[in-house]
């Protein structure tokens, strides 16, 4: 099937070049998920009001239905999945594991991500900087309690790990 007034778009999703066809109206949530096939991006709302789609786009996290898939163009992205072996997504992951802060699952990639680039550009947020960092994350499960828990427990170990010079491992505190 031909797209009408398609364009050609060029994006590196984690780490491999990906070039198809798409309609310049489609978002990059669509493109990702029906062209390129990757499944870790999650649609949630597709109006920009849950981040379960969010990922890091040239650097910085964005609800991918809110990107059109032109705007992507000669750009790259990283899913959840992508940054699997980065230590700081492993901590993460982990912390989220120990303190319950996974339920259903559908919003955790987009938490995670949402996450991992708050820690990473401010190592030691307070609970107040990390709850606004997830306010544009939903989560109908969690009460948010134990995610921002999590990500506290990171940014915790995170310093911790710096001084020691050693990996982070997240164990729950009692």
């Amino acid at each position: 099937m031909e797209l009408q007034n398609e364009i050609t778009v060029s994006v590196r999703i984690n780490g491999t070049q990906f070039t198809a066809a798409a309609a310049p109206e489609e978002s990059l949530l669509e493109f990702l998920r029906t062209r390129a096939m990757v499944m870790d991006v999650k649609c949630g709302c597709n109006k920009g009001d849950c981040g379960t789609c969010t990922l890091i786009l040239d650097g910085q996290p964005v609800k991918s239905c809110l990107v059109l898939v032109a705007q992507a163009n000669s750009k790259e992205v990283w899913t959840v999945k992508g940054m699997a072996l980065d230590p700081l997504m492993q901590a993460l992951q982990e912390s989220f594991a120990t303190h319950g802060a996974i339920q259903c699952g559908f919003c955790t990639p987009g938490m995670l991500v949402t996450a991992r680039s708050l820690l990473a550009d401010c190592p030691q947020p307070d609970r107040a900087a990390i709850k606004e960092a997830l306010s544009g994350n939903l989560c109908r499960c969690t009460g948010y309690k134990k995610i921002v828990d999590a990500v506290a427990a990171v940014a915790a170990c995170q310093a911790s790990a710096r001084v020691q010079g050693g990996r982070c491992r997240v164990w729950k505190q009692q």
